[in-house]
């Protein structure tokens, strides 16, 4: 794969997908090549636990639109781009809440980033499973601080935001596009 995106929801109190933020990345460098936000219209004017991070200036201006609206300019993006490809941290939860983009082939970046089989990282005596998964401490937000070094870091919980941040995992982890899990 030359191409893949990066995506990332974030939902209304009532579990609807309010914001999805995707970015384009070229699997060589893992550095993106183009990002869209989408604020999804109504579904936005019926809050949730980040509502305060749709705006966020970092972000950009989002594009309002419909969910549908949304969903068929991201099919058209990873069209132009000639991928096929999602990766997600957590890929299950924005695999379930966009079904509309089930034909995509979707694979997990949490699967590879919270063991220590992949994330040499981890720090020693982390408590683990027995497949050697941490136990806790696997969010975006933690993993991010393990990789980075960085312990101020916060997640904004912007979709599009989160998901350049969970780009940067991927690229801080260091394992090829190809070594990901598919669901």
């Amino acid at each position: 794969m030359d191409k893949f995106v990066v995506i990332d929801t974030e939902t209304t109190w009532t579990d609807k997908v309010m914001s999805v933020g995707i970015v384009v990345a070229d699997a060589c460098d893992m550095r993106p090549v183009e990002t869209k936000y989408y604020v999804l219209y109504p579904e936005y004017t019926f809050g949730g636990m980040y509502s305060y991070a749709l705006g966020h200036k970092r972000a950009g201006k989002p594009t309002v639109c419909s969910r549908q609206d949304a969903m068929q300019d991201i099919a058209r993006i990873c069209s132009e781009h000639d991928t096929t490809h999602i990766f997600a941290y957590n890929a299950l939860f924005d695999k379930m809440h966009l079904p509309e983009l089930l034909n995509f082939q979707w694979y997990d970046i949490m699967r590879l980033a919270a063991y220590v089989q992949y994330n040499p990282m981890i720090p020693h005596g982390a408590p683990l499973f027995s497949t050697g998964r941490l136990k806790s401490g696997y969010g975006v937000q933690s993993m991010l601080r393990i990789l980075s070094g960085d312990n101020g870091y916060f997640e904004t919980h912007n979709a599009l935001l989160d998901a350049l941040d969970e780009l940067t995992i991927m690229r801080l982890l260091g394992h090829d596009a190809d070594k990901y899990f598919k669901l």
